[in-house]
């Protein structure tokens, strides 16, 4: 969260039970590990909408940088030299309306540095359109 503080974000279980504790993008084969339904609501990120809790909660904003994993070092460390861990994490994000799960670490920050140096209403609102036409069409989803 804002400052890498940790807290607890709710969000559909989408993974079975026995999936290793480590960020997705370095499993070797995510697929297998997906539940039966997971597929599906990753594909329309409807794993994403118990999130309102937190953004009610002042955890989390509709716009900003996604919220990193406890364990994911590298995006941390990152977000940390950038100064993006001062803003309040998004439902969505810069980054994610430029690729989502299909580009690296070090292009998302690249991205959310972009965001924090521009960040406005309309920019906001920009993001939010296409978030909105991204989920529709389902594109950049790696599931």
């Amino acid at each position: 969260g804002q400052n890498n503080r940790i807290f607890k974000m709710p969000k559909y279980r989408t993974m079975r039970i026995d999936t290793p504790d480590i960020a997705t993008h370095l499993m070797s084969n995510p697929k297998f590990y997906l539940s039966p339904l997971g597929g599906i609501l990753r594909s329309y990120s409807l794993d994403e909408l118990p999130q309102l809790f937190s953004v009610l909660k002042g955890d989390m904003s509709f716009v900003g940088p996604r919220p990193a994993l406890h364990n994911q070092d590298d995006l941390i460390a990152l977000r940390s030299k950038k100064g993006i861990n001062k803003l309040v994490p998004g439902i969505t994000g810069w980054a994610q309306v430029n690729g989502r799960d299909s580009i690296s670490i070090q292009k998302k920050v690249i991205f959310e540095k972009y965001y924090i140096d521009n960040k406005s209403f309309f920019l906001d609102v920009k993001i939010l359109v296409f978030t909105i036409i991204k989920v529709f069409f389902r594109t950049d989803v790696n599931h």
